[in-house]
């Protein structure tokens, strides 16, 4: 059987403020592992097909600008 070692979780502060995040997000960084970066290929035009897109939708994204307003 296995023994699996469980380490006691840090007490929580739910009524902490704004400042105390940066600490748990530095605690919490070592238990997980970023996943390997893969660069994605550009994919060709002709073999993107079957999408519509109904006409009053493509109007309202027409209409509106690159960034937000």
């Amino acid at each position: 059987m296995t023994n699996i070692k469980v380490q006691a979780p840090v007490p929580v502060d739910l009524e902490g403020d704004l400042a105390s995040l940066p600490g748990f997000g530095a605690r919490m960084a070592p238990h997980w592992a970023a996943p390997a970066r893969t660069a994605s290929l550009p994919v060709s035009p002709a073999l993107i097909h079957g999408v519509t897109v109904p006409p009053a939708s493509a109007r309202l994204l027409d209409s509106m600008s690159d960034y937000g307003d």
